[in-house]
């Protein structure tokens, strides 16, 4: 079955609020096996509304709407289904009993714009509100349907479990179909580029039909590249599947084989799977091996600390930064020598330095020039990473990142957070 997810406001489309509607539609739509291959987002336009419906009615089995519902002039998404329908909008009383009792209950009167609220196109079925004025809406267009929810976020997830969902499984069932499961799963890469990843995973991807054949679950797989600027490449795996356990089996082999190839063919570029970030990985390294860890931080100025500190329990590993963004402050805090701060010999003392003043057992600095000019001879992009840590001897390490003066900044932190992070596996 196909679901297109529809929503509709001006604002959207002016950038001032972020569609996460239907972010969370996709995800709990997959989860119930529906495809859904369109979303669309359309102003508070009748004319353009209609049109959306019906360009989505058309290509797929139903539609879900967010927003338009409330009491406003501009909230028109129940005329636009009543015409799209081809039926009168009628008033339900008990629908405006409803309404009036939850003001009452706050000890204010019902404005009478809230009757609109009430309208119900001939022939939908109600999908009652607990938490707001607006109902939700199920409207069959033939043998189809339009799904009409409010586009404030907990009602509209609220209506989908208690309404939508159970609705979509029993049309799935009377239409033949096994509701199945459709699960993802993001690998999170840094210091490969994306073409570099769809090349070392070409022969892998060109074989998943063998692969879901050689295990008999019936299961099959997709594989996308998601590029993710300052927080690497993310390589996305989909399944889809009878039912969830053989999903998240047949994902739990995707994902050991997407590793080996990946680490054969180019080392430890995978730092973590969904959600997990970079200093995600760093907390979990420095506490297996019960190290703490103090920065110095010139060119980030404060970014790796703040990412750091993201981390629940951070304050059991992570002693603190010296953000010496000032040349005399890495000669007289951290005792770098004088002379060229963007250099290998300043990362490296500044490192120690940072060992040093904050008593951690490792320390990481980042030095290097963001921009606009260059510094110290070195162009802008030009990074340096120092590492000091017990039993080995400090290193440093430069780098190259592109982008503008805040990208040079961002890419900076998660390239030392991640050449830490190496460090420590292979300590």
């Amino acid at each position: 079955m196909r679901v297109e997810i529809v929503a509709v406001g001006t604002e959207l489309l002016l950038g001032q609020i972020a569609d996460t509607n239907a972010q969370w539609l996709g995800e709990h739509l997959a989860a119930l096996g529906v495809d859904s291959h369109f979303h669309q987002a359309v102003g508070d336009n009748h004319e353009r509304i209609v049109l959306a419906f019906r360009t989505a009615l058309a290509r797929s089995d139903g539609v879900i709407v967010c927003g338009g519902l409330g009491p406003t002039h501009d909230d028109i998404t129940r005329e636009a289904i009543a015409e799209v329908m081809n039926v009168p909008l009628h008033r339900d009383d008990e629908v405006v009993d409803r309404i009036r009792a939850m003001f009452s209950s706050r000890g204010r009167e019902m404005p009478d714009s809230n009757l609109r609220q009430a309208d119900v196109p001939e022939g939908a079925t109600l999908i009652h509100q607990t938490m707001g004025t607006a109902p939700g809406l199920i409207c069959p267009v033939g043998h189809k349907v339009v799904f009409a929810v409010p586009g404030v976020p907990y009602e509209m997830a609220d209506m989908f479990k208690r309404a939508i969902a159970p609705d979509l499984a029993k049309r799935m069932t009377e239409r033949g179909e096994s509701s199945g499961t459709i699960v993802s799963r993001v690998i999170r890469t840094w210091g490969m580029s994306e073409s570099g990843l769809a090349e070392t995973l070409g022969a892998y991807i060109v074989g998943l039909d063998d692969h879901a054949a050689a295990d008999g679950s019936g299961s099959t797989a997709t594989i996308a590249f998601l590029a993710s600027g300052i927080e690497g490449i993310k390589v996305r795996v989909t399944v889809r599947s009878s039912d969830e356990a053989a999903a998240v089996a047949a994902l739990d082999d995707h994902e050991a084989a997407i590793r080996k190839v990946l680490t054969e063919a180019a080392g430890d570029v995978v730092f973590g799977i969904d959600d997990e970030a970079i200093e995600d990985a760093v907390a979990k390294a420095l506490a297996t091996d019960g190290l703490t860890l103090g920065l110095a931080e010139s060119l980030t100025g404060g970014l790796a600390a703040s990412r750091l500190v993201n981390v629940p329990g951070a304050s059991t590993w992570f002693r603190g930064s010296v953000v010496s963004y000032a040349s005399d402050v890495k000669f007289a805090v951290l005792g770098v020598p004088e002379g060229p701060v963007v250099s290998e010999e300043a990362a490296l003392a500044m490192a120690e330095g940072a060992q040093r003043v904050l008593g951690a057992d490792v320390g990481l600095s980042v030095t290097g020039v963001a921009g606009p000019t260059e510094q110290d001879g070195r162009p802008v992009g030009t990074v340096f990473v120092g590492l000091a840590r017990p039993g080995h001897e400090s290193q440093a390490v430069q780098f190259t990142v592109p982008g503008d003066r805040d990208r040079i900044r961002q890419y900076a932190t998660i390239a030392a957070l991640d050449y830490l992070r190496r460090s420590l596996a292979r300590s």
